[in-house]
């Protein structure tokens, strides 16, 4: 391929490229490396086996349909991506191995603020950034994939729920929505609301805890309760009927509802006191029970009116 009269040799190119990796390898290096792995310098990383089964989990996060820039730093969709993607992992109880990051992004996108944002991520989560890859593109985009692992009696499905099981979510719901909504009409990236949206929190620990418990179902809310728990129902095969949806300090009850990326967990279980006991000894806030799973996979209600299926969904 031929580069334009104005563009930097191919040699230049490359020496470009290299240093723009090595300042990101530096920015996500920030953690020891275990003993036997290879991360970031190779071809591909090597990781040590994984104990019980391997979870694994891709998402993608683009510059104007996951965060607006007009309101957020760049650092908070590199943030947002890692940590949207880390959920997905507690969401089964893993627990974080690695990631892989692709990124896609115009010239001159300031790639080291994006990593960043990834790199705080990765040390909040403990999930290490092990290798991943750069192009030209259009537009901004960040691409994760996540390794965990399972011990034991391996990871929680959505598929595993039985009727008269009492559901439950991790903490009060609509954080992110009503700090979008604060952010527009004008609140500071500290408000806390914000902070949540910007900023948001994998609940690792919980869905440790959570399959530990013995957990029938589990899944992380991210496109709202009311798309998600629908989800959850249909690939367990039952309804529901639901007591009252906790909604957070700030947040109204449709943000609670189908606000999205909240991240809290979603979870399902027979028995509540086990549950309770065990996010107790591990020093965890206990969920709030919402309501109780039934036989009839037709009835979905919230005190007796029906329960819409609502929330994000991308326009494809």
């Amino acid at each position: 391929m031929s580069l334009p009269a104005d563009s930097p040799s191919a040699g230049e190119a490359a020496r470009v490229e290299d240093d723009i990796i090595k300042r990101i390898a530096a920015i996500l290096g920030r953690g020891p490396i275990p003993r036997g792995e290879r991360h970031i310098g190779d071809d591909a990383a090597v990781l040590a086996p994984f104990v019980g089964q391997a979870l694994i989990s891709t998402d993608v996060a683009v510059l104007g349909v996951h965060l607006d820039e007009s309101l957020f730093p760049l650092e908070d969709l590199g943030f947002k991506a890692m940590a949207s993607a880390v959920s997905d992992l507690a969401a089964m109880g893993g627990r974080t191995k690695g990631a892989v990051i692709a990124v896609s992004s115009p010239p001159g996108t300031d790639l080291e603020e994006l990593h960043r944002g990834i790199a705080d991520a990765a040390v909040i989560t403990s999930c290490p950034v092990v290798g991943g890859d750069l192009t030209r593109g259009r537009d901004v985009s960040v691409a994760v994939t996540v390794f965990g692992e399972c011990p034991g009696k391996g990871a929680v499905l959505r598929s595993g729920a039985g009727p008269d099981e009492k559901i439950l979510v991790t903490g009060p719901l609509g954080r992110s929505a009503a700090g979008l909504r604060r952010r527009r009409g004008g609140a500071p990236l500290t408000d806390e609301l914000v902070v949540a949206h910007r900023r948001p929190w994998p609940r690792l620990a919980e869905g440790v805890a959570a399959r530990a418990a013995g957990v029938s179902a589990m899944m992380d809310l991210s496109d709202g309760l009311g798309l998600d728990l629908n989800r959850l129902a249909d690939a367990s095969g039952v309804g529901f009927d639901l007591d009252e949806v906790p909604v957070a300090e700030g947040a109204t009850h449709e943000e609670a509802i189908s606000g999205g990326e909240d991240y809290e967990l979603l979870m399902v279980t027979s028995d509540l006191e086990r549950l309770r006991m065990i996010f107790a000894d591990r020093g965890l806030r206990q969920p709030v029970v919402i309501g109780r799973t039934l036989e009839d996979v037709t009835t979905r209600t919230l005190r007796g009116a029906s329960f819409d299926r609502r929330g994000w969904q991308h326009q494809l």
